[in-house]
């Protein structure tokens, strides 16, 4: 993520007229744009699978799982999670929601004090928002902070299981990470077979 823009202060409206007409994405936080910066190869296989394994549940149900095009509003601001899940998605609001169930970040070196300190504050504040789980690409290492257990972390690892208490899935963390390339993950294969 680049840092934000000294340009005015933007209101909601302003940016979401604005921001249809960019061919980068931008969030808004506290009324500047700040430009989303690409994805690498690790963070697109994740985002893959995790976008496999909750399309494929859901399925048939209420509840529906979005790509990281879809905007989620918190107060005056909003944010481009890697993925979400919306059980009662507004159509008259299109580009974004407020109402998500489970929230995904896919972080880096570069996001992670952005995705574990101000967008865990921010997406908390969320009154629908039952999980917020956010996966390493560097290092197999996954936290869910669920609304259920006081938002406590809980970390969970290679070989191990995620319910996701939001949607009722059980996602092995392997399936996660299938087909990333880190030190961990090349690891456990090696130390399975």
């Amino acid at each position: 993520m680049s840092i934000a823009s000294k340009s005015k202060r933007l209101t909601p409206d302003e940016y979401l007229q604005s921001e249809s007409a960019r061919s980068i994405k931008h969030e808004l936080i506290d009324g500047q744009i700040v430009a989303m910066a690409g994805a690498s190869a690790n963070h697109e296989r994740i985002c893959q699978n995790l976008s496999r394994k909750l399309g494929n549940h859901l399925e048939g149900q209420p509840c529906e799982p979005f790509g990281s095009d879809m905007k989620v509003r918190v107060r005056d601001n909003f944010y481009y999670p890697d993925i979400l899940v919306d059980c009662h998605f507004d159509e008259s609001e299109p580009y974004y929601t407020e109402t998500p169930v489970l929230i995904v970040e896919v972080i880096s070196r570069s996001t992670r004090r952005m995705d574990e300190k101000h967008k865990l504050v921010e997406y908390l504040n969320v009154p629908s928002l039952q999980e917020y789980m956010t996966v390493e690409q560097d290092v197999a290492d996954v936290t869910l902070y669920r609304k259920s257990d006081d938002w406590r972390s809980v970390h969970y690892f290679l070989g191990e299981t995620i319910h996701l208490e939001s949607i009722d899935l059980a996602l092995d963390v392997k399936d996660i990470y299938q087909r990333v390339r880190n030190d961990d993950v090349v690891a456990f294969y090696e130390d399975s077979k």
